[in-house]
């Protein structure tokens, strides 16, 4: 699964993206991230009843409380992959989707030791996004030195892995949504239909590259 990534796009570029249409932007000053881990605060983009914004949030959704049993923090889960989980379904809806932005993913690569990772990243750098879920205002233990904290979180779905990942990874790779139709029915759409965009990446979009130094 997917636990790294990069986004070093400007964010007056990500608002471009949408024009004309406003981006409320409260992300303050976003610097360019070579590496995003758990827990990381990264960008999203999200509906809400004043417009399109654009905020940082916490990588990390709320784990199903069964894995919490005799454990004192919540380290969160980054990646959602079963839908149908009663836990994640009352996050599903419009309200509770965003828009991750990435420039390159990390995926392990199997066989190698000791582990390796394979980056990948759009071929010609077109813009895409991870297929995200937020849960704004979560309050809970992430870390015992910080006690209890409030915080937006967000993690994004995987689905099978198209050609390009499965031949170095073959259990998974994030939802990527490239096209502008696919971002507004991803943020907007019934579930019956946005459901239907949890489904890998068309063969052919992805090229191998070298992680950012």
């Amino acid at each position: 699964m997917c636990n790294l990534y990069t986004q070093t796009r400007p964010q007056d570029a990500i608002r471009a993206l949408f024009a004309p249409a406003e981006v409320i932007d409260l992300a303050g000053n976003l610097p360019a991230q070579a590496e995003v881990y758990p827990d990381y605060t990264a960008p999203i983009l999200r509906q809400t009843a004043a417009g399109m914004v654009l905020q940082r949030a916490r990588w990390g959704l709320p784990t199903p409380p069964q894995f919490l049993v005799g454990k004192k923090t919540d380290r969160g889960v980054t990646n959602v992959r079963n839908t149908d989980s009663l836990h994640w379904r009352r996050w599903l809806g419009p309200a509770h989707r965003c828009l991750v932005p990435f420039d390159r993913f990390a995926e392990p690569q199997d066989g190698t030791v000791p582990r390796q990772n394979a980056w990948f990243s759009m071929i010609g750098d077109r813009p895409a996004f991870f297929a995200g879920i937020c849960v704004p205002g979560w309050t809970s233990v992430r870390k015992l030195k910080d006690g209890q904290t409030t915080d937006d979180l967000f993690a994004f779905l995987t689905t099978q892995p198209n050609t390009e990942v499965a031949a170095v990874h073959p259990k998974a790779m994030p939802v990527i949504l490239a096209e502008p139709a696919e971002w507004q029915d991803w943020l907007a759409a019934p579930w019956a239909q946005a459901r239907n965009l949890q489904r890998p990446l068309a063969d052919g979009c992805l090229q191998h590259v070298t992680p950012l130094t």
